[in-house]
């Protein structure tokens, strides 16, 4: 049985908490900045954690448990 391949777009995108959580990036910081607060800008260039809803999509991407 061949071994599960991992999705490109996705291993680039995601990354893994040391609690097991899955990290992403927010949207909306790439350009047209001008019109955005500056508080907002700061906020979104932090990371988020993938919500409970997409995390089997994720993890199924990611090959991470069963």
């Amino acid at each position: 049985m061949p071994k599960m391949k991992t999705n490109s777009s996705a291993k680039k995108r995601f990354t893994l908490t040391g609690t097991g959580k899955i990290a992403r990036k927010n949207a909306y910081k790439s350009h047209i900045l001008t019109k955005m607060s500056t508080k907002r800008k700061r906020n979104l260039g932090q990371t988020s954690l993938v919500s409970d809803a997409d995390m089997g999509n994720v993890k199924r991407m990611l090959c991470i448990g069963k």
